[in-house]
């Protein structure tokens, strides 16, 4: 498992800390030495599987420009489809959206602590894993938490929101 390192935290990952504080959520952001900027990053650095980082994507609502927060397994894809079914015609989102939309950085989006709350989304996935890790605020901020803790956290409803998992030849 990787150190954790206890630096000063940045506003985002305070916003994070204070959301988890405010829920009674019993396992506080870890900082990592190293980078968890993506699934695979980050599930090296904890010595967990992919699978268990729950990673979030966000798209761009276009009826109202609203984010849309997406989060799903490390090993899956999110089929935009079946978002845009469950939510309205959603489109990709780019860095400076996402910024401004939720106040973090691509690499570190947690599913709390949002400047302004997204439209959110559980992929049931998750459900496969009695324990998770989620990103905190920042590309080296992560926290444990159980798959069904998410809903708990965010009010969010559980999906079938990803493609299918490629067969192994």
């Amino acid at each position: 498992m990787a150190e954790t390192t206890s630096l000063p935290l940045n506003d985002s990952v305070q916003r994070v800390v204070a959301a988890l504080a405010a829920a009674g959520h019993p396992h506080a952001p870890q900082m990592l030495d190293s980078s968890a900027r993506t699934a695979q990053e980050a599930a090296d650095a904890l010595g967990i599987t992919v699978g268990q980082i729950a990673k979030s994507i966000i798209f761009r609502r276009k009826s109202d420009d609203a984010a849309v927060l997406v989060i799903t397994s490390g090993d899956r894809r999110v089929d935009e489809k079946k978002v845009s079914a469950l939510v309205g015609p959603t489109g990709r989102a780019d860095a400076d959206f996402v910024k401004r939309a939720t106040g973090f950085t691509i690499g570190g989006v947690s599913p709390v602590g949002h400047t302004t709350a997204p439209v959110t989304l559980i992929d049931r996935e998750l459900l496969r894993f009695d324990e998770i890790w989620a990103a905190a605020g920042h590309p080296n901020a992560v926290f444990r938490l159980k798959p069904q803790d998410l809903e708990r956290l965010t009010g969010a409803p559980v999906a079938d929101v990803v493609q299918a998992p490629k067969a192994s030849a």
